[in-house]
């Protein structure tokens, strides 16, 4: 019978650059040379008898044909890569590898991780380092926490975990005096702090609570939470942040929460894998296990019961 079907480097090759829209990423992706992307994407061409990509200055865009090609190919990719993983692994089924976005890993779930040791010692914890374009979809990965908000991309099974409450902040002495934060309107008095990557976070706020009149303009912004926070405890001005992410501080009287009106907002935390790849069971323990942590309500790190039946790993929460 003849084979029709290309050989495996040429269609990675053909994905990765389909992936990243540039082949000297693809190259460095693949820890090959850009010419061996280039030939091997031509080889690709020339047996299937048509033009895959377009080239627009350092961008290769996929033609009509090679999209309707990646669209068939890609999950047979994936499958293919997640399957050979799996058997290359150790001790296979009890080794759990995660991708998880660092500002949450630190403040929320790091505190928890002995709980989940507690009640699964059997499965081994190993993190992968974070990629802000991650596609989500490398196989030697089970498991993506990261930010964002439904709907996901068809590509992605995603489950809701913890985020979306947002409260403003500020020093405790902010609530005391004649010049104390009692309403809104004092709170918008102070000089306001943002996060750089979610400045609308006030605008989103004010907007529920009933603020009225402009929202002033950030005083200054900070790449991350902590910083964020930092500035709010040397007496910079006032902040909303996500609940989730400052539990530690709260506790301890570092800041406390100007005003008691917390706003759901659609943005959080969600558990996201590849739609089309079967969890494994370490996967489907975490994912109880997680959403367990995040229903009880707590501000602290809880102990959760001994783990039950799993899930239906299809499912997906909002």
């Amino acid at each position: 019978m003849r084979m029709h079907s290309p050989s495996l480097s040429e269609l990675h090759a053909f994905s990765t650059a389909a992936r990243l829209g540039n082949f000297s990423l693809a190259a460095d992706n693949l820890h090959v040379t850009q010419g061996a992307i280039s030939r091997a994407i031509a080889r690709l061409e020339e047996h299937l008898g048509l033009a895959l990509f377009e080239r627009h200055g350092r961008r290769s865009v996929l033609t009509a044909a090679g999209r309707a090609y990646l669209d068939a190919v890609g999950p047979a990719i994936v499958t293919i890569e997640s399957a050979s993983a799996q058997l290359r692994r150790p001790h296979a089924g009890t080794h759990l590898r995660l991708s998880v976005t660092p500002t949450l890993f630190s403040h929320w779930l790091i505190p928890r991780l002995p709980d989940f040791n507690a009640h699964f010692p059997g499965v081994m914890l190993s993190f992968a380092p974070y990629r802000r374009d991650d596609p989500v979809n490398a196989p030697e990965i089970d498991g993506w926490l990261r930010i964002g908000q439904n709907p996901w991309p068809a590509h992605i099974a995603a489950d809701y975990i913890v985020g979306r409450e947002l409260v403003p902040i500020c020093r405790p002495q902010d609530l005391l005096g004649t010049q104390a934060i009692r309403t809104p309107a004092d709170l918008l008095r102070r000089p306001l702090l943002a996060h750089t990557n979610y400045q609308g976070n006030w605008a989103q706020w004010c907007a529920h609570a009933g603020c009225e009149g402009e929202v002033p303009a950030p005083a200054a912004d900070f790449e991350l939470v902590s910083m964020l926070v930092q500035a709010v405890i040397a007496g910079m001005g006032v902040a909303v942040v996500q609940r989730c992410l400052i539990e530690d501080d709260l506790a301890a009287g570092r800041i406390v929460v100007a005003i008691d009106q917390a706003v759901q907002i659609e943005r959080g935390y969600f558990l996201c894998r590849p739609a089309g790849r079967t969890p494994t069971p370490a996967l489907l323990d975490f994912r109880e296990w997680l959403l367990k942590q995040a229903a009880s309500g707590h501000d602290h790190p809880v102990v959760s019961a001994p783990p039950g039946a799993r899930e239906n790993p299809l499912a997906t929460s909002t």
